[in-house]
């Protein structure tokens, strides 16, 4: 059975954080084909998952962070930005391409005028841990939710 999407046709999610250091939006295109992120069966997770993700102005969507076992694949689509990652920053532009195998923090930041739009495609192990540097945080996912281990923080605390 073929299973086809047209991306045009995805609808986008937005997201902001409280203060509004951290802002993006993404088409789930794994889950328009039928991926089922929570579920354990690997027929229904899918092997992979892709995302168009647009980066507004001046923006970046997610916290510096690092994954236990996740890798992680981009490809600009369009725009320019800068990638954080553990050396430094690096420039970013249309047609650019780049990979973060798992334990490498990374963090991608739209400085320019324009929209910066990039295709992610990770693997998504069940039952990931996140890292986040600056915060010293870690994140346990497990597939019906999500459970910050800390001291009972919030995701953005300490972030902004």
């Amino acid at each position: 059975m073929l299973r086809k999407v047209n991306t045009n046709d995805v609808p986008e999610i937005t997201w902001t954080s409280p203060r509004g250091k951290f802002a993006g939006a993404g088409k789930q295109i794994s889950e328009a084909l039928g991926r089922k992120p929570k579920s354990t069966d690997l027929l229904e997770r899918h092997p992979f998952d892709v995302e168009i993700l647009r980066i507004p102005p001046s923006k970046t969507p997610y916290p510096y962070h690092s994954h236990g076992a996740q890798w992680e694949f981009y490809h600009v689509i369009s725009g320019t930005g800068i990638v954080r990652h553990a050396d430094g920053m690096a420039p970013l532009a249309t047609g650019d391409a780049f990979i973060f195998l798992p334990g490498e923090p990374h963090a991608l930041i739209n400085d320019s005028a324009a929209d910066l739009v990039v295709y992610v495609v990770a693997d998504n192990p069940i039952d990931e841990a996140d890292y986040f540097p600056d915060s010293k945080k870690w994140t346990v996912q497990v597939p019906a939710r999500r459970i910050i281990r800390s001291e009972n923080v919030d995701y953005y605390d300490g972030e902004e």
